[in-house]
């Protein structure tokens, strides 16, 4: 335990990805197993721990600690575990030895709901702040250590010495703490075999279009569609079962039994996921009413029913097919789709062009529709090759849309900007006064990011727990990529992906541009 601690407070002062890489890669091999097994699954949020409740440690720090402390503490630090970690008691006596990782986790696991509180309590009464701080971040999760499970897959392939493609398409097939894994790569066994698991095949990504690639695309040679607002995902169906994975490998089929049920034969495809209903598809927004939904009512997916706009398969009737040609998969997976006539699974469509200047007329005719956000240009001849090779396909996403907005509202961040205000709400004028239409965490420089905060505890008006109102005087050049109708904002309005893209220290924020802004935006679609 005392290494894991000392790990995740190393990752999370480290700046860069190399340094990240490294401190990965000498904790590997220095950990037996399962400890590095269950760092790795911590560390990824693939370590499930369903009694280990954020109520649970609120309830023990509240009977240590005095109730205006703590919540002044809470304010000022902006997360929970930290807060925890520093204002729980020094132990009284000389610390006595802590268990291994994989101790602490097989108990958190297993002992009974009832007597984990006072399973935690005795561990934290041992430990220093930042072995608390890891112990407790082991049952919250959300380690902001600026790892991501990508970069575990990618450590992990040079650890073992094999191909990422390789660990990724094994890691939905194997439990933590991972020990076939960890023989395989360390050669002490064969490769784990998976085939009785439902696993993820590594997607392909593009490049996005420079203006240098301009000359490259011909319709001869670059096939085009359009590129959908949704998110991007993997449909799998064979003789084991069905999953629905993320582009990045994440499992959500409980999310969307619905779209799991639409593949009606055995294929694993890629596409895009959006909500339909009928003709018409659903902006981003309408999408989000079901991300994060583990069990979805039957009327919650009838309110926003969920489809697939396929543009690739990879495997079909159990054979390999990413070797094919860009056109022959996409012949092989519109015969698939007009012979079963899966219902919520649609091609997508193909966009005839004869020359560049007709490319980008077609880029430019989408410029508001919030359900495009751009052109997939794709070789005709490119085979499907995990990762982000050069050349095949590129993506050709629209002009990000521009707005002045107002600052309303500043939050502390987490991680390495707990001690910042860096999370912005921001709003349009109506009438006479303000309405929020967003909140961006990002766009600023980290020293622009200081003169924010400081500009934000100079100007507040009123504070609510970890939120400050602030004067409305400071104006956002903000950026993003659609503006859709939304029920959950008083403006009505909500941005897609909005981000800081100026600071505007010389506009007056009565110059801040209105709602009418955004009302015409949605009026054009």
């Amino acid at each position: 335990m005392k290494a894991f601690s000392r790990l995740l407070e190393s990752l999370y002062y480290e700046p860069s990805t190399l340094g990240k890489t490294r401190l990965l890669l000498d904790y590997l091999r220095t950990t037996p197993d399962p400890d590095r097994g269950y760092a790795v699954a911590i560390i990824a949020g693939d370590l499930s721990l369903p009694n280990f409740r954020r109520a649970m440690v609120l309830e023990l720090i509240r009977a240590r600690v005095d109730s205006t402390l703590l919540a002044l503490s809470h304010d000022y630090v902006g997360e929970l575990s930290e807060t925890v970690a520093h204002l729980w008691p020094a132990p009284q006596a000389e610390q006595s030895d802590l268990p291994r990782l994989h101790e602490v986790v097989e108990a958190l696991r297993h002992t009974p709901k009832a007597q984990l509180p006072d399973y935690v309590a005795g561990l934290l009464d041992r430990m220093t702040s930042p072995e608390r701080w890891a112990l407790l971040k082991i049952g919250a999760g959300a380690l902001r250590i600026g790892v991501s499970a990508r970069l575990l897959k990618q450590v992990l392939a040079k650890f073992g010495d094999q191909p990422v493609e390789r660990i990724e398409s094994l890691w939905h097939g194997i439990d933590p703490p991972y020990l076939p894994l960890f023989d395989w790569l360390e050669g002490r066994g064969p490769e784990p075999v998976v085939t009785e698991r439902l696993t993820f095949t590594p997607v392909m990504l593009a490049h996005p279009l420079e203006a240098r690639d301009h000359a490259l695309i011909m319709p001869d040679t670059y096939a085009a569609e359009w590129k959908y607002d949704g998110i991007r995902v993997q449909v799998v169906h064979s003789g084991i079962g069905r999953a629905l994975f993320t582009r990045t490998g994440d499992d959500i089929s409980g999310s969307f039994p619905d779209v799991l049920a639409h593949l009606n034969f055995h294929a694993v495809l890629d596409g895009e996921l959006l909500v339909q209903r009928g003709e018409k598809t659903g902006t981003f927004n309408d999408l989000q009413q079901r991300l994060g939904r583990k069990a979805p009512s039957a009327k919650y997916m009838a309110d926003y029913p969920a489809a697939i706009v396929a543009y690739d398969v990879l495997f079909l009737e159990g054979e390999d097919v990413r070797a094919c040609s860009y056109d022959q998969r996409r012949a092989l997976l519109q015969a698939a789709l007009e012979r079963h006539r899966p219902e919520g699974i649609r091609l997508s469509p193909q966009l005839p062009y004869g020359d560049f200047a007709e490319l980008e007329a077609l880029r430019a005719s989408v410029d508001n529709a919030s359900v495009i956000e751009g052109l997939m240009l794709k070789r005709r001849d490119s085979a499907y090759v995990a990762g982000r090779p050069t050349g095949p396909w590129y993506k050709w996403k629209i002009n990000p849309k521009l707005v002045d907005a107002v600052l309303m509202y500043a939050q502390r961040g987490s991680g390495k900007r707990s001690s910042f205000y860096s999370d912005f709400t921001f709003g349009l004028w109506a009438g006479n006064q303000l309405l929020p239409v967003g909140k961006a965490y990002f766009g600023f420089t980290d020293a622009e990011l200081k003169d924010l905060d400081k500009w934000v505890r100079h100007n507040t008006l009123n504070s609510f727990g970890p939120v400050r109102e602030v004067k409305k005087e400071l104006v956002f050049e903000v950026a993003f990529d659609a503006v859709n109708p939304s029920k959950r904002h008083k403006s009505g309005y909500a941005l897609r992906f909005p981000r800081i893209n100026r600071i505007r220290w010389d506009k007056h924020a009565q110059e801040a541009d209105r709602l009418d802004a955004l009302e015409a935006l949605v009026a054009v679609r």
